[in-house]
């Protein structure tokens, strides 16, 4: 089955977008605006970090030793985690701003012996080996060809140790929302997902969601329009009426859930 999707605009070109975001935001704070949500304010990104980390808990408790692939892996916020439970960790990302911010923030945090990082298009991933764990969190979902979003999972499944895990997290509403897409992301549905990754030789093990309220899935198509205070105030209140629904619920409202989390391994 081949995979649905939009033709990705001339003027997207990834390697200059992630890079120029990269200078602009990566080095600040926690570096949350590089790899969150563009242009948002800082309480918006740690909201989305934060339910981001619980969805993914059950399925980042690694052993010391694991075999981690990190792609498109940012500032590296993932990697340190891992690395910190004892994983050895692969970071890969587009960017070589990002990769060189995800290499400072190691060492600054001691733990550079457990993590190397590569610049790398995942459409070309060889980053040397199997893994018992790879891990995207939010990155397919800004790949808007589908043959190179194609190639991606085939690249990372090569990727895959026979008996690894592969977790994903991804923008995956249970049906199609072409209103939210933009000139950088899709919010493909959940089924193309799915058929994506059996085509690509991958069994679903396990799917669990991560925001299911629907708050802020109702005003993103409209806060860039609003009035700068106004569009603050009404992501200030749709933030603070999502976080305790996405934080009670968000594992286990999956049809209802914006984001997914795909829990993978070979057919």
């Amino acid at each position: 089955m081949t995979t649905r999707g939009i033709p990705a605009p001339e003027c997207y070109r990834p390697a200059a977008y992630w890079e120029e975001r990269a200078r602009r935001f990566a080095g600040e704070g926690a570096g949350l605006g590089a790899v969150c949500a563009y242009g948002m304010p800082e309480f918006y990104n740690r909201m989305i970090h934060f339910n981001q980390r619980l969805a993914l808990a059950p399925w980042l408790r690694v052993g010391p030793g694991t075999r981690v692939l990190d792609v498109g892996c940012g500032v590296g916020r993932w990697s340190r985690l891992l690395a910190s439970r004892g994983a050895v960790v692969t970071g890969v990302d587009l960017s070589p701003t990002m990769i060189a911010q995800a290499q400072r923030r190691t060492e600054d945090a001691g733990l550079a012996g457990r993590c190397r990082f590569l610049v790398q298009d995942l459409a070309q991933l060889d980053a040397g080996g199997r893994f018992d764990l790879v891990l995207g969190v939010t990155v397919l979902q800004h790949i808007l060809d589908p043959l190179a979003l194609r190639a991606a999972v085939q690249r990372m499944a090569a990727h895959l140790a026979a008996a690894g895990r592969m977790v994903l997290l991804e923008a995956a509403p249970a049906r199609r929302m072409e209103r939210c897409d933009t000139s950088v992301f899709r919010a493909r549905d959940r089924r193309t997902y799915l058929d994506l990754y059996s085509d690509c030789g991958l069994r679903l093990d396990a799917i669990t969601g991560v925001d299911p309220a629907p708050f802020k899935t109702w005003l993103m198509p409209h806060w860039r329009r609003l009035p700068r205070q106004l569009s603050v105030a009404a992501l200030a209140a749709a933030t603070a009426l999502a976080a305790p629904l996405d934080a009670l619920f968000g594992r286990f409202a999956v049809e209802r859930s914006w984001h997914a989390v795909f829990v993978l391994q070979h057919a």
